[in-house]
């Protein structure tokens, strides 16, 4: 295994060997492995094998207690060292913990060479193919998890976009209500040029009411951002994606929480009717940049600022504003005090 594989699997990259849909079949086809385990180990079961017609003292009888007695001791050393690799297993370290499997069967052999005895081929690749299957099912279950949790940080995102859409439309309800009846005050008044104002204030709020109710219908509808974040990242990573809050800047606030030593700063930020196909043909023509090949939901790519902005003008056709340099106050600030130290 090459260096960059173990890194890469060490970052939770890993390949699966036995592809089962779901961690359930991995659970169950471990579970069935495992009485075949059980099975072998049982006398004459065939996972050690030895000599035949051994003697001690001219007699085969107590050969045969020998050879069992010998044969149950290196079973019993080699199942520990099984067994304790299948319990501290880590998918990174399958092809380690093979090897090492591996070397201890060759060292029974030679140990128990005047006798013959050795740990059986068969039973050997039954115990490989249960770490195989250990680290598969790990990495099934650990994949599952993580696709929980993004589907409920989704659901939750989802839940405050409505949420902030529903109390937009019932403060616009009500702002509109307090119009209506200041119009019809004053048109009882006589007042003409007062209803006038009033009547283009009124017009302003079902404009704004249209604008909620078009963005609550068209799931499509949102706000495309690039950002990045010089002082975690460095200067040629951004992250693209999309956000259906009414305020997209909260949701970028809501990404520079403590889990990044600074705040992401926003290089471009804008409305579009298709916010969902922009941000999957942005994805698309980043898409042999990006950061987490296993995870797309995690939408950070190689690329800098300008490069990004290229992109976005030949999709967007034109933007409004784009900043290519990062502010990076805080980070630029750290790199001042720390130089006088």
């Amino acid at each position: 295994m090459t260096e960059e594989t173990a890194l890469l699997q060490e970052a939770g990259v890993y390949e699966y060997r036995h592809p089962l849909s779901d961690a359930v079949a991995y659970q169950a086809a471990l579970a069935g492995l495992q009485g075949q385990i059980k099975s072998m180990t049982k006398r004459e079961g065939g996972a050690v094998l030895a000599a035949t017609g051994w003697t001690v003292n001219g007699s085969a009888a107590e050969g045969r207690v020998m050879l069992r007695d010998f044969s149950r001791l290196m079973l019993r050393a080699y199942n520990a060292e099984a067994d304790n690799l299948v319990r501290g297993l880590r998918p990174y370290k399958l092809d380690s913990a093979v090897e090492r499997l591996g070397k201890v069967a060759a060292t029974i052999a030679k140990l128990g060479k005047t006798m013959q005895i050795r740990i059986s081929e068969d039973y050997h690749r039954l115990r490989v193919r249960e770490l195989e299957l250990t680290a598969d099912y790990q990495a099934k279950v650990a994949e599952e998890k993580e696709r929980e949790r993004e589907e409920k940080a989704r659901l939750r995102e989802e839940r405050r976009v409505q949420q902030e859409i529903e109390r937009e439309r019932a403060r616009l309800d009500k702002e509109r209500q307090h119009y209506a009846n200041a119009l019809a005050a004053l048109q009882a008044k006589g007042d003409v040029d007062g209803a006038a104002q009033m009547q283009e204030r009124l017009a302003r709020i079902d404009t704004a009411i249209e604008d909620v109710d078009y963005r609550a219908a068209n799931v499509r509808a949102g706000y495309v951002y690039v950002i990045s974040n010089l002082g975690a990242f460095g200067e040629k990573m951004v992250k693209v994606g999309l956000t259906r809050r009414l305020d997209p800047l909260d949701r970028v606030k809501e990404l520079s929480d403590a889990s990044v030593p600074f705040n992401f700063d926003v290089h471009a930020l804008f409305f579009s009717e298709d916010a969902v196909g922009i941000e999957a043909k942005m994805h698309a023509r980043l898409a042999d940049r990006r950061v987490n090949l296993i995870n797309q939901r995690r939408e950070f790519f190689y690329a800098t600022p300008h490069e990004a902005k290229e992109h976005l003008l030949e999709l967007a056709g034109s933007l409004l504003q784009y900043e290519e340099t990062p502010e990076a106050l805080e980070y630029r600030q750290s790199l001042t005090q720390a130089k006088g130290r």
